[in-house]
Protein backbone atom coordinates (compact mmCIF):
# COMPACT_ATOMS: atom_id res chain seq x y z
CA UNK A 1 0.00 0.00 0.00
CA UNK A 2 1.43 3.40 -1.03
CA UNK A 3 1.89 6.14 1.50
CA UNK A 4 -1.09 8.51 1.77
CA UNK A 5 -0.56 11.97 0.32
CA UNK A 6 -1.86 14.69 2.64
CA UNK A 7 -1.96 18.22 1.21
CA UNK A 8 -2.62 21.38 3.23
CA UNK A 9 -3.51 24.65 1.49
CA UNK A 10 -2.57 27.81 3.38
CA UNK A 11 0.19 28.70 5.85
CA UNK A 12 -1.90 30.73 8.27
CA UNK A 13 -3.09 29.95 11.78
CA UNK A 14 -5.17 27.01 10.56
CA UNK A 15 -3.05 25.57 7.77
CA UNK A 16 0.43 25.62 9.27
CA UNK A 17 -0.78 24.52 12.68
CA UNK A 18 -2.70 21.63 11.09
CA UNK A 19 0.47 20.57 9.30
CA UNK A 20 2.49 20.66 12.52
CA UNK A 21 -0.14 18.57 14.33
CA UNK A 22 -0.06 16.07 11.46
CA UNK A 23 3.73 15.80 11.72
CA UNK A 24 3.39 15.02 15.43
CA UNK A 25 0.64 12.42 14.93
CA UNK A 26 2.05 10.58 11.92
CA UNK A 27 5.23 8.48 12.31
CA UNK A 28 8.18 9.63 10.22
CA UNK A 29 7.91 8.35 6.65
CA UNK A 30 4.35 7.02 7.05
CA UNK A 31 2.79 9.71 4.83
CA UNK A 32 3.75 12.38 2.30
CA UNK A 33 2.89 15.81 3.72
CA UNK A 34 2.77 18.92 1.52
CA UNK A 35 1.96 22.58 2.16
CA UNK A 36 0.79 24.92 -0.61
CA UNK A 37 1.15 28.64 0.14
CA UNK A 38 2.24 31.81 -1.67
CA UNK A 39 4.74 32.71 1.10
CA UNK A 40 7.10 30.50 3.10
CA UNK A 41 6.13 32.04 6.43
CA UNK A 42 3.20 32.14 8.80
CA UNK A 43 2.10 35.70 9.58
CA UNK A 44 1.02 36.51 13.13
CA UNK A 45 -1.46 39.07 11.82
CA UNK A 46 -2.88 40.33 15.16
CA UNK A 47 0.35 42.26 15.69
CA UNK A 48 0.45 43.89 12.24
CA UNK A 49 -0.64 47.29 13.67
CA UNK A 50 2.51 47.23 15.82
CA UNK A 51 4.58 46.50 12.71
CA UNK A 52 2.93 49.45 10.98
CA UNK A 53 3.82 51.71 13.91
CA UNK A 54 7.40 50.42 14.10
CA UNK A 55 7.01 48.91 17.56
CA UNK A 56 7.82 45.48 16.09
CA UNK A 57 10.11 44.57 13.22
CA UNK A 58 8.57 42.66 10.28
CA UNK A 59 10.66 39.56 11.07
CA UNK A 60 9.06 39.38 14.52
CA UNK A 61 5.67 38.35 13.14
CA UNK A 62 6.81 36.28 10.12
CA UNK A 63 7.60 32.71 11.22
CA UNK A 64 9.49 30.51 8.78
CA UNK A 65 7.59 27.48 7.45
CA UNK A 66 10.87 25.61 7.01
CA UNK A 67 11.87 26.24 10.61
CA UNK A 68 8.50 25.19 12.02
CA UNK A 69 8.11 21.96 10.05
CA UNK A 70 10.27 18.83 9.78
CA UNK A 71 9.57 16.57 6.81
CA UNK A 72 6.80 18.39 4.94
CA UNK A 73 7.31 19.57 1.37
CA UNK A 74 6.69 23.28 0.77
CA UNK A 75 5.06 24.07 -2.59
CA UNK A 76 5.18 27.82 -3.42
CA UNK A 77 2.18 29.27 -5.23
CA UNK A 78 -1.57 29.75 -5.11
CA UNK A 79 -4.04 26.88 -5.12
CA UNK A 80 -6.39 28.07 -7.87
CA UNK A 81 -8.57 25.00 -8.39
CA UNK A 82 -9.42 21.55 -7.03
CA UNK A 83 -10.25 18.55 -9.19
CA UNK A 84 -12.18 16.53 -6.63
CA UNK A 85 -12.83 13.60 -9.01
CA UNK A 86 -9.13 12.91 -9.65
CA UNK A 87 -8.06 14.36 -6.26
CA UNK A 88 -5.71 16.99 -7.64
CA UNK A 89 -5.00 20.58 -6.62
CA UNK A 90 -4.02 22.93 -9.43
CA UNK A 91 -1.29 25.33 -8.25
CA UNK A 92 -0.23 28.54 -9.95
CA UNK A 93 3.46 28.96 -9.26
CA UNK A 94 5.11 32.39 -8.73
CA UNK A 95 6.39 32.07 -12.33
CA UNK A 96 2.80 31.94 -13.63
CA UNK A 97 3.06 28.26 -14.61
CA UNK A 98 0.51 25.69 -13.41
CA UNK A 99 1.35 22.45 -11.64
CA UNK A 100 -0.77 19.52 -10.37
CA UNK A 101 -0.54 18.34 -6.75
CA UNK A 102 -2.28 14.97 -6.17
CA UNK A 103 -3.80 14.24 -2.76
CA UNK A 104 -5.46 11.48 -0.78
CA UNK A 105 -6.54 13.89 1.96
CA UNK A 106 -6.87 17.64 1.49
CA UNK A 107 -7.08 20.34 4.17
CA UNK A 108 -8.26 23.72 2.85
CA UNK A 109 -7.19 26.70 4.94
CA UNK A 110 -6.49 29.43 2.36
CA UNK A 111 -7.55 32.30 4.62
CA UNK A 112 -9.12 35.53 3.43
CA UNK A 113 -8.51 38.73 1.49
CA UNK A 114 -9.26 42.36 2.22
CA UNK A 115 -12.90 43.00 1.46
CA UNK A 116 -13.29 45.87 -0.98
CA UNK A 117 -16.59 47.51 -1.94
CA UNK A 118 -17.61 49.23 -5.14
CA UNK A 119 -16.53 52.65 -3.94
CA UNK A 120 -15.04 54.99 -6.58
CA UNK A 121 -11.28 55.30 -6.07
CA UNK A 122 -11.05 52.78 -3.23
CA UNK A 123 -8.82 50.15 -4.82
CA UNK A 124 -6.72 52.81 -6.56
CA UNK A 125 -5.94 55.06 -3.60
CA UNK A 126 -6.58 53.19 -0.33
CA UNK A 127 -3.95 51.48 1.82
CA UNK A 128 -4.53 48.19 3.63
CA UNK A 129 -3.03 46.62 6.74
CA UNK A 130 -3.68 42.89 6.34
CA UNK A 131 -0.30 41.68 5.08
CA UNK A 132 3.31 42.19 6.04
CA UNK A 133 4.02 44.14 2.87
CA UNK A 134 1.05 46.43 3.48
CA UNK A 135 2.07 47.13 7.09
CA UNK A 136 5.64 48.08 6.18
CA UNK A 137 4.50 50.17 3.21
CA UNK A 138 1.85 51.90 5.33
CA UNK A 139 4.40 52.99 7.91
CA UNK A 140 6.69 54.39 5.23
CA UNK A 141 3.79 56.24 3.65
CA UNK A 142 2.60 57.87 6.89
CA UNK A 143 6.09 59.06 7.82
CA UNK A 144 6.63 60.23 4.25
CA UNK A 145 3.49 62.35 4.39
CA UNK A 146 4.76 64.12 7.50
CA UNK A 147 8.16 64.75 5.91
CA UNK A 148 6.55 66.22 2.80
CA UNK A 149 4.11 68.31 4.84
CA UNK A 150 6.95 69.73 6.90
CA UNK A 151 8.79 70.67 3.71
CA UNK A 152 5.76 72.37 2.14
CA UNK A 153 4.69 75.98 2.58
CA UNK A 154 1.34 75.37 0.84
CA UNK A 155 -1.34 75.25 3.59
CA UNK A 156 -3.69 73.15 1.46
CA UNK A 157 -1.03 70.52 0.77
CA UNK A 158 -0.02 70.45 4.42
CA UNK A 159 -3.60 69.85 5.50
CA UNK A 160 -4.02 66.98 3.00
CA UNK A 161 -0.80 65.29 4.05
CA UNK A 162 -1.45 65.68 7.78
CA UNK A 163 -4.93 64.17 7.77
CA UNK A 164 -5.30 60.37 7.97
CA UNK A 165 -8.57 58.45 7.68
CA UNK A 166 -9.06 54.87 8.92
CA UNK A 167 -12.19 52.98 7.86
CA UNK A 168 -13.27 50.12 10.12
CA UNK A 169 -14.13 50.10 13.82
CA UNK A 170 -13.13 46.50 14.41
CA UNK A 171 -10.00 45.03 15.94
CA UNK A 172 -7.61 45.93 13.09
CA UNK A 173 -8.99 49.41 12.46
CA UNK A 174 -8.95 50.49 16.10
CA UNK A 175 -5.43 49.17 16.76
CA UNK A 176 -4.10 50.59 13.49
CA UNK A 177 -5.52 54.04 14.20
CA UNK A 178 -4.19 54.09 17.78
CA UNK A 179 -0.75 52.74 16.89
CA UNK A 180 -0.17 55.09 13.97
CA UNK A 181 -1.52 58.09 15.89
CA UNK A 182 1.19 57.45 18.49
CA UNK A 183 3.75 57.10 15.71
CA UNK A 184 2.72 60.52 14.40
CA UNK A 185 3.05 61.99 17.89
CA UNK A 186 6.63 60.71 18.09
CA UNK A 187 7.42 61.98 14.61
CA UNK A 188 5.88 65.39 15.36
CA UNK A 189 8.58 65.99 17.98
CA UNK A 190 10.86 66.57 14.99
CA UNK A 191 8.30 68.73 13.22
CA UNK A 192 6.98 71.22 15.82
CA UNK A 193 5.01 73.18 13.23
CA UNK A 194 2.91 70.10 12.39
CA UNK A 195 1.81 69.18 15.89
CA UNK A 196 -1.42 71.18 15.72
CA UNK A 197 -2.14 70.12 12.12
CA UNK A 198 -2.06 66.31 12.39
CA UNK A 199 -5.57 64.87 12.29
CA UNK A 200 -6.67 61.24 12.63
CA UNK A 201 -10.21 60.03 11.84
CA UNK A 202 -11.83 56.64 12.43
CA UNK A 203 -15.13 56.00 10.63
CA UNK A 204 -17.40 52.96 10.59
CA UNK A 205 -20.90 52.25 9.34
CA UNK A 206 -21.63 50.35 12.59
CA UNK A 207 -23.17 52.13 15.61
CA UNK A 208 -20.27 51.20 17.92
CA UNK A 209 -16.59 50.28 17.85
CA UNK A 210 -15.36 46.83 18.84
CA UNK A 211 -18.83 45.31 19.37
CA UNK A 212 -17.17 41.98 20.29
CA UNK A 213 -15.96 43.55 23.55
CA UNK A 214 -19.45 44.28 24.83
CA UNK A 215 -21.09 47.61 25.61
CA UNK A 216 -18.99 48.68 28.61
CA UNK A 217 -15.59 47.98 27.10
CA UNK A 218 -16.80 49.28 23.74
CA UNK A 219 -17.61 52.64 25.34
CA UNK A 220 -14.25 52.54 27.10
CA UNK A 221 -12.51 51.97 23.77
CA UNK A 222 -14.35 54.92 22.25
CA UNK A 223 -13.26 57.15 25.13
CA UNK A 224 -9.62 56.02 24.85
CA UNK A 225 -9.57 56.69 21.11
CA UNK A 226 -10.99 60.17 21.57
CA UNK A 227 -8.56 60.89 24.40
CA UNK A 228 -5.77 60.02 21.96
CA UNK A 229 -7.06 62.78 19.72
CA UNK A 230 -8.72 60.50 17.15
CA UNK A 231 -12.03 61.79 15.81
CA UNK A 232 -14.44 58.84 15.71
CA UNK A 233 -17.47 59.04 13.45
CA UNK A 234 -19.97 56.14 13.52
CA UNK A 235 -22.86 55.22 11.22
CA UNK A 236 -20.82 56.71 8.39
CA UNK A 237 -18.64 55.22 5.68
CA UNK A 238 -16.79 56.31 2.55
CA UNK A 239 -18.59 57.42 -0.61
CA UNK A 240 -15.58 58.29 -2.79
CA UNK A 241 -11.79 58.43 -2.65
CA UNK A 242 -9.56 60.69 -4.75
CA UNK A 243 -5.81 61.36 -4.57
CA UNK A 244 -6.39 64.35 -2.26
CA UNK A 245 -9.72 63.85 -0.47
CA UNK A 246 -12.05 61.33 1.18
CA UNK A 247 -15.78 61.93 0.78
CA UNK A 248 -18.01 60.43 3.49
CA UNK A 249 -21.64 59.35 3.21
CA UNK A 250 -22.69 62.18 5.53
CA UNK A 251 -21.50 64.67 2.89
CA UNK A 252 -18.21 65.67 4.51
CA UNK A 253 -15.21 65.94 2.20
CA UNK A 254 -12.00 65.48 4.19
CA UNK A 255 -8.83 66.81 2.53
CA UNK A 256 -6.54 63.78 2.86
CA UNK A 257 -3.96 61.78 0.93
CA UNK A 258 -4.21 58.73 3.19
CA UNK A 259 -7.17 56.37 3.48
CA UNK A 260 -6.50 53.16 5.42
CA UNK A 261 -9.11 50.49 4.68
CA UNK A 262 -9.67 47.84 7.38
CA UNK A 263 -13.40 47.29 6.89
CA UNK A 264 -13.50 43.52 7.00
CA UNK A 265 -12.30 40.56 4.96
CA UNK A 266 -13.75 38.15 2.40
CA UNK A 267 -13.00 34.40 2.19
CA UNK A 268 -10.57 33.10 -0.40
CA UNK A 269 -12.26 32.70 -3.81
CA UNK A 270 -10.86 29.15 -3.89
CA UNK A 271 -13.74 27.99 -1.69
CA UNK A 272 -16.30 28.98 -4.28
CA UNK A 273 -14.71 26.78 -6.96
CA UNK A 274 -15.59 23.40 -5.40
CA UNK A 275 -19.25 23.52 -6.45
CA UNK A 276 -20.34 23.00 -2.85
CA UNK A 277 -22.59 25.15 -0.61
CA UNK A 278 -21.06 28.28 0.91
CA UNK A 279 -22.10 30.85 3.51
CA UNK A 280 -20.97 34.32 2.49
CA UNK A 281 -18.17 32.73 0.51
CA UNK A 282 -17.12 30.41 3.34
CA UNK A 283 -17.24 26.73 2.42
CA UNK A 284 -19.77 24.79 4.49
CA UNK A 285 -18.40 21.83 6.45
CA UNK A 286 -19.84 19.31 8.89
CA UNK A 287 -19.06 19.39 12.61
CA UNK A 288 -16.12 17.05 11.96
CA UNK A 289 -14.72 19.68 9.51
CA UNK A 290 -15.28 17.50 6.41
CA UNK A 291 -16.87 18.95 3.29
CA UNK A 292 -20.26 17.25 2.75
CA UNK A 293 -20.07 14.83 -0.17
CA UNK A 294 -16.26 14.97 -0.22
CA UNK A 295 -15.08 12.70 2.62
CA UNK A 296 -11.40 13.19 1.73
CA UNK A 297 -11.61 17.03 1.84
CA UNK A 298 -11.56 19.10 5.04
CA UNK A 299 -11.77 22.88 5.52
CA UNK A 300 -10.90 25.16 8.45
CA UNK A 301 -10.14 28.77 9.30
CA UNK A 302 -11.43 32.05 7.85
CA UNK A 303 -12.73 30.47 4.67
CA UNK A 304 -14.72 27.64 6.29
CA UNK A 305 -18.25 27.87 7.69
CA UNK A 306 -17.83 25.62 10.73
CA UNK A 307 -20.95 24.93 12.85
CA UNK A 308 -20.46 26.36 16.33
CA UNK A 309 -21.78 23.45 18.40
CA UNK A 310 -20.69 25.20 21.60
CA UNK A 311 -23.44 27.77 21.03
CA UNK A 312 -27.12 26.76 21.01
CA UNK A 313 -28.26 29.29 18.38
CA UNK A 314 -27.03 27.39 15.33
CA UNK A 315 -24.37 29.94 14.42
CA UNK A 316 -21.02 29.43 12.71
CA UNK A 317 -17.62 29.81 14.35
CA UNK A 318 -16.20 33.32 13.98
CA UNK A 319 -13.30 33.62 11.52
CA UNK A 320 -10.62 34.35 14.12
CA UNK A 321 -7.13 33.06 14.86
CA UNK A 322 -8.38 31.65 18.16
CA UNK A 323 -10.80 29.31 16.43
CA UNK A 324 -8.51 28.47 13.50
CA UNK A 325 -5.69 27.22 15.74
CA UNK A 326 -8.06 24.93 17.62
CA UNK A 327 -9.69 23.69 14.43
CA UNK A 328 -6.17 22.78 13.26
CA UNK A 329 -5.79 20.26 16.10
CA UNK A 330 -9.19 18.69 15.41
CA UNK A 331 -8.67 18.46 11.65
CA UNK A 332 -5.27 16.76 12.08
CA UNK A 333 -6.88 14.19 14.38
CA UNK A 334 -9.70 13.61 11.90
CA UNK A 335 -7.45 13.36 8.84
CA UNK A 336 -5.41 10.62 10.51
CA UNK A 337 -8.52 8.80 11.75
CA UNK A 338 -10.14 8.98 8.31
CA UNK A 339 -7.12 7.20 6.84
CA UNK A 340 -7.13 4.57 9.59
CA UNK A 341 -10.89 4.04 9.39
CA UNK A 342 -11.51 5.28 12.92
CA UNK A 343 -14.36 7.55 14.16
CA UNK A 344 -13.98 11.29 13.69
CA UNK A 345 -14.67 13.83 16.40
CA UNK A 346 -16.64 17.04 16.14
CA UNK A 347 -15.04 20.43 16.59
CA UNK A 348 -16.10 22.18 19.78
CA UNK A 349 -14.62 25.32 21.29
CA UNK A 350 -15.89 27.94 23.71
CA UNK A 351 -14.81 31.50 22.91
CA UNK A 352 -12.12 32.68 25.34
CA UNK A 353 -12.53 36.39 24.65
CA UNK A 354 -10.72 39.21 22.87
CA UNK A 355 -7.72 41.42 23.60
CA UNK A 356 -7.03 44.86 22.12
CA UNK A 357 -3.69 46.67 22.39
CA UNK A 358 -3.95 50.41 21.74
CA UNK A 359 -0.17 50.88 22.06
CA UNK A 360 1.44 52.81 24.87
CA UNK A 361 -0.17 51.78 28.16
CA UNK A 362 -3.73 51.50 26.85
CA UNK A 363 -5.34 48.10 26.35
CA UNK A 364 -8.67 46.35 26.77
CA UNK A 365 -9.44 42.68 27.30
CA UNK A 366 -12.46 40.44 27.70
CA UNK A 367 -11.35 37.07 29.03
CA UNK A 368 -14.37 34.78 29.38
CA UNK A 369 -16.66 36.96 31.52
CA UNK A 370 -13.87 39.08 33.00
CA UNK A 371 -13.52 42.61 31.59
CA UNK A 372 -10.16 44.35 31.99
CA UNK A 373 -8.70 47.74 31.16
CA UNK A 374 -5.51 49.62 31.99
CA UNK A 375 -2.34 47.84 33.15
CA UNK A 376 -4.06 44.53 33.87
CA UNK A 377 -5.49 44.48 30.34
CA UNK A 378 -2.09 45.37 28.88
CA UNK A 379 -0.46 42.49 30.76
CA UNK A 380 -3.20 40.09 29.62
CA UNK A 381 -2.95 41.32 26.03
CA UNK A 382 0.82 41.03 25.75
CA UNK A 383 0.78 37.69 27.57
CA UNK A 384 -1.88 36.30 25.24
CA UNK A 385 0.08 37.29 22.13
CA UNK A 386 3.22 35.63 23.44
CA UNK A 387 1.36 32.43 24.25
CA UNK A 388 -0.43 32.41 20.89
CA UNK A 389 2.77 32.94 18.91
CA UNK A 390 3.76 29.40 17.78
CA UNK A 391 7.50 30.05 17.55
CA UNK A 392 10.04 30.51 20.34
CA UNK A 393 12.24 32.57 18.02
CA UNK A 394 9.34 34.90 17.23
CA UNK A 395 8.46 35.20 20.93
CA UNK A 396 12.05 36.23 21.72
CA UNK A 397 12.02 38.84 18.97
CA UNK A 398 8.66 40.25 20.07
CA UNK A 399 9.72 40.53 23.72
CA UNK A 400 13.03 42.13 22.70
CA UNK A 401 11.23 44.66 20.49
CA UNK A 402 8.82 45.58 23.27
CA UNK A 403 11.69 45.98 25.73
CA UNK A 404 13.73 48.12 23.35
CA UNK A 405 10.72 50.32 22.60
CA UNK A 406 9.97 50.74 26.31
CA UNK A 407 13.55 51.56 27.26
CA UNK A 408 14.76 53.64 24.32
CA UNK A 409 11.66 54.83 22.47
CA UNK A 410 10.80 54.32 18.83
CA UNK A 411 12.75 54.88 15.62
CA UNK A 412 11.23 57.47 13.29
CA UNK A 413 12.69 56.64 9.90
CA UNK A 414 11.37 55.27 6.64
CA UNK A 415 12.72 52.10 5.05
CA UNK A 416 12.27 53.23 1.46
CA UNK A 417 9.31 51.03 0.48
CA UNK A 418 7.08 53.96 -0.52
CA UNK A 419 9.65 56.04 -2.38
CA UNK A 420 7.93 55.61 -5.75
CA UNK A 421 4.94 57.57 -4.42
CA UNK A 422 2.41 55.00 -5.63
CA UNK A 423 -0.56 53.93 -3.48
CA UNK A 424 -0.41 50.51 -1.85
CA UNK A 425 -3.87 49.51 -3.10
CA UNK A 426 -4.15 46.24 -1.18
CA UNK A 427 -0.79 44.96 -2.43
CA UNK A 428 -1.39 41.38 -1.28
CA UNK A 429 -4.61 40.83 -3.22
CA UNK A 430 -2.77 39.37 -6.19
CA UNK A 431 -4.48 39.13 -9.53
CA UNK A 432 -5.08 35.38 -9.34
CA UNK A 433 -7.59 33.69 -11.63
CA UNK A 434 -9.36 30.83 -9.88
CA UNK A 435 -10.74 27.81 -11.76
CA UNK A 436 -14.20 26.35 -11.42
CA UNK A 437 -14.61 22.60 -10.93
CA UNK A 438 -14.79 21.73 -14.62
CA UNK A 439 -11.78 23.82 -15.57
CA UNK A 440 -9.76 22.45 -12.65
CA UNK A 441 -10.66 18.90 -13.73
CA UNK A 442 -9.53 19.41 -17.34
CA UNK A 443 -6.44 21.40 -16.40
CA UNK A 444 -5.46 18.89 -13.71
CA UNK A 445 -5.82 15.98 -16.13
CA UNK A 446 -3.72 17.76 -18.74
CA UNK A 447 -0.98 18.61 -16.26
CA UNK A 448 -0.86 15.07 -14.89
CA UNK A 449 -0.60 13.65 -18.40
CA UNK A 450 2.26 16.04 -19.16
CA UNK A 451 4.05 14.91 -16.01
CA UNK A 452 3.68 11.24 -16.97
CA UNK A 453 5.12 11.91 -20.45
CA UNK A 454 7.95 13.96 -19.01
CA UNK A 455 9.00 11.88 -16.05
CA UNK A 456 7.50 8.45 -16.75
Amino acid sequence: MSRPRIVVVGAGFGGLQALRHLERRIPSGAADLSLIAPNDYMLYSPLLPQVASGMLTPQSVAMSVHRMTRESQFIPGHAVGVDTSDRTVVVQRPTGEFAPVPYDRLVLAPGSLTRAFDIPGLTEFAYGNKTLAEAVLLRDHVLGQLELANDSRDPVEREERCRFVVVGGGYTGVETAASLKRLCEEAALRYPELRSEIRWHLVDIAPKVLPELGDRLGRKALTLLRNLGIEVKLKVTVREVTPDKVVLTDGRALPSRTLIWTAGVSPSPLMGTLDKPTQGGRLEVDTDLRVPGLPEVFAIGDAAAVPNVAEPNGSYCPPTAQYATRQADTVAHNVVNSILGRPLKEFRHKDLGLVVDLSGKDALARILKLELSGCSALAATRGYHLLATPSNTARARIMANWAIRGLTGGEISRLGFADDGQPASFVANEDVEYMDTEKARSEGARLLENMKERYG
